[in-house]
């Protein structure tokens, strides 16, 4: 791992390795702590009690952020006839039926999240090696996977954001930009906290939160006592 800058030395300075901070603490010092000229996204990292290698155990899920996450996120829409006009008129920013995966195989790749209507699935199944690995492929547990494609383009264009638990029991998330300001990220981030308490599966035993840190794109990670997350939900 390489030295970090003295920029980052700096910032990080400011911060109680030792200190489990409370959500508005850890917020305004990471919107302290930015260093560089972009607006970096605020990202939030929680450890759970759970095994993901068992299928009841595992974290899976999306969440609407209140105020969304500070980009605008490219959808595209794959459906046929009059879905393909609500797709188009609930503001998608590409839609197609068999041309549009043809157009896939071929590369492109300009767009952030996926939609489908079912009976389009046959067709783009072929996209799985493209999609899969980069998180786009439409998932009928996600909501992306659906004949309410006007509901579904609005969500992701109004800040949804699906998260699934790594094998170390980490889920991460974006939660917004550091120009939010303390107010808004922390209303981003009471609504994915009580989705992640929401999803806790019960064969998860003992403690469910063990861990969160929040941190900016280039900063250090802020460490924050789950148990704060009682008086975030109130």
């Amino acid at each position: 791992m390489g030295k970090k800058g003295k920029k980052y030395r700096n910032v990080a300075e400011k911060i109680d390795r030792l200190k489990r901070y409370n959500f508005e603490e850890a917020v305004q010092l990471t919107i302290d702590s930015t260093y560089v000229k972009f607006d970096e996204t605020v990202d939030m990292a929680v450890r759970l009690g759970v095994d993901p290698r068992h299928a009841d155990q595992m974290v899976r899920g999306t969440v609407v952020l209140p105020n969304g996450v500070g980009k605008d996120v490219r959808v595209a829409v794959f459906a046929k006839g009059e879905k393909e006009k609500e797709a188009v008129e609930a503001g998608a920013d590409i839609v197609g039926s068999d041309d549009l995966v043809e157009k896939i195989q071929k590369g492109w790749l300009e767009f952030d999240k996926a939609i489908a209507t079912p009976d389009m699935m046959g067709s783009v199944g072929k996209l799985g090696r493209i999609l899969g690995p980069r998180g786009m492929m439409p998932n009928a547990k996600l909501g992306t996977v659906t004949f309410d494609i006007a509901r579904a383009v609005k969500e992701i264009k109004a800040g949804k954001i699906d998260f699934k638990v790594e094998k170390a029991g980490i889920v991460h998330a974006p939660v917004g930009k550091v120009s939010f300001g303390v107010e808004k990220l922390l209303q981003n981030i009471a609504a994915f906290m009580e989705t992640i308490q929401k999803l806790k599966p019960p064969a998860s035993k003992g403690t469910y939160l063990k861990g969160i840190a929040i941190s900016s794109t280039m900063g250090p990670g802020i460490k924050v006592d789950p148990v704060y997350v009682k008086d975030l939900l109130s």
